[in-house]
């Protein structure tokens, strides 16, 4: 396979994205590659627990050493059909494994036993919403096969191997058993294509999480995006030359990358250069994506039958019995939630359009009320989130966090003021809330005395204000509310201020 140069594209050979989509039509891709949740990993039984030492996890089968025979993992054929039923695809009568030949440090027997031309769910489709509009996203298959290791580039400045010292492999993710789930050509999507994108990844998260077979972190690499994009004159023209955005790892990127792609080809098409069909990569960091090799001049793969494992053949019952056991489809979730919560069409499209769907649903679940949930999520937490550059689930604070954090302002332990700081002090690793609002001292002051004296000092401070609220005024009240809590440093209880003020006034 031929390198192609990594440099990146300049700001200069970049179309804006509004031009870009006057002149171009996308044409989208997606191919998500998602790791099972099994106790053990796909064809042998060491454990798939995230996090731990480098090479602790392997056994002979999964580091591919001579003489070493792969055992089915039933518990993933399991899932695997599970997703296909959620995805509308047909389940294959019979199908069976394949060894993807080729070279690279982390595959460890130099082949990735995968599914080729008989993958076990085809021809599936689901619909999403994105303001608005309607999309039907078509499935072209979903198949099983065993994740990869992990190679670490040390020394670079980015941790890629270009630049590098040394690399060093993990092999405990090799064998993990995994599911690609790959898209039909998505048209159609104009200007919306990166929300679109974006909006799919995240109902197949929601739809995984819902179904138990993943955790879907994508912060983990346990669900990963591949972004292929192309751009053509008009809707009706051919497809044009794709590119391919490997391992594309949170909503945010999805969307980015997407953009980022129309822009870059679309700057290269109008100046009468083409695109070259290759991998990319995607630099969180900068926001862009840099050459990875060339997929123009043979196959990338070489792929044979796997000899040590038989056909997989699913009985009609038994495909129906896991059918019996899908939970509600994601449509009529949110329909559900949405009339438990109470909230408008606007209020559930803020919600879903925000990633947050899941993150309100625990909240309230943790105790929080739904309107509460939403405030949280939505307002301040989004704003430290996009400040971050992250995701809301990539934010570092938890549902049961911000139940809490209502909890003590329903509490009237704090107000909304001192809960951020509350979040802050979560955000910065200090414990949970409670821990939180115990070690800076930031619960409101309900000693009446103390409370009475400062508003004392407030109206002496302020006679003309308080002229005003005696000739019944109300609104001053406000000044003088502002300067007791300032006093205070935020930690009186404003709604007893108010009361305070009027009482010794009117």
């Amino acid at each position: 396979m031929t390198a192609v140069s990594t440099r990146s594209t300049t700001a200069a050979e970049l179309m804006p994205y509004d031009e870009a989509l006057s002149r171009f039509d996308p044409v989208l891709g997606l191919e998500v590659h998602v790791e099972l949740n099994t106790a053990s990993k796909m064809f042998c039984g060491c454990s798939t627990v995230f996090g731990r030492e480098p090479n602790t996890q392997t056994c002979p089968v999964c580091l591919g050493l001579p003489g070493a025979l792969p055992v089915l993992n039933a518990a993933a054929v399991e899932s695997a059909i599970r997703i296909g039923l959620a995805l509308n695809c047909d389940i294959a009568a019979e199908c069976r494994f394949a060894r993807k030949n080729y070279f690279y440090p982390d595959m460890p027997k130099n082949f990735q036993t995968s599914q080729y031309d008989e993958p076990i769910a085809v021809n599936g489709g689901v619909d999403i919403d994105v303001d608005g509009q309607p999309f039907r996203i078509g499935i072209e298959r979903a198949h099983m096969e065993e994740d990869t290791g992990k190679s670490l580039h040390v020394g670079g400045a980015t941790g890629r191997i270009h630049g590098a010292d040394h690399s060093l492999v993990d092999y405990n993710r090799a064998g993990i058993p995994l599911i690609e789930i790959v898209t039909k050509p998505i048209e159609g999507t104009g200007r919306l294509a990166p929300a679109v994108a974006r909006a799919y990844v995240g109902w197949l998260r929601e739809l995984l999480l819902g179904l138990g077979v993943s955790d879907v972190r994508m912060e983990q690499g346990s669900l990963r995006c591949d972004v292929n994009l192309s751009l053509r004159p008009d809707p009706g023209a051919p497809y044009g030359t794709r590119s391919e955005t490997k391992n594309v790892n949170s909503l945010r990127s999805v969307e980015r990358a997407v953009r980022y792609e129309v822009s870059r080809q679309a700057a290269r098409l109008a100046t009468g250069r083409r695109v070259v069909q290759e991998t990319r990569h995607w630099h969180e960091d900068t926001g862009v994506t840099t050459s990875g090799r060339s997929k123009e001049q043979a196959e990338d793969y070489r792929y044979f039958p796997e000899p040590d494992l038989v056909p997989i053949a699913p009985s009609v019952t038994e495909v129906e019995r896991l059918r019996a056991s899908l939970p509600e489809p994601p449509a009529i979730r949110r329909a559900r939630l949405q009339a438990d919560w109470g909230f408008s069409d606007l209020e559930m499209r803020d919600v879903v359009g925000a990633g947050a769907l899941l993150l309100v649903e625990q909240t309230v679940a943790a105790g929080a009320s739904p309107a509460a949930a939403k405030k949280w999520w939505l307002s301040e937490l989004a704003r430290r989130a996009n400040d971050a550059g992250v995701a809301l689930d990539e934010l570092g604070i938890t549902p049961e966090h911000v139940a809490a954090v209502q909890s003590l302002v329903d509490a009237g332990r704090i107000n909304d003021k001192l809960a951020r700081q509350v979040l802050d002090g979560v955000l910065a690793g200090e414990g949970s809330p409670e821990q939180v609002v115990s070690a800076r001292g930031l619960e409101v002051v309900s000693d009446e005395g103390k409370l009475s004296a400062a508003v004392d000092r407030a109206i002496a401070g302020n006679p003309g204000v308080a002229e005003k609220i005696r000739a019944g005024k109300m609104a001053a009240a406000g000044a003088l509310i502002g300067a007791v809590m300032k006093e205070m440093h935020g930690q009186a209880d404003a709604g007893r201020v108010r009361e305070l003020i009027l009482e010794k006034l009117n």
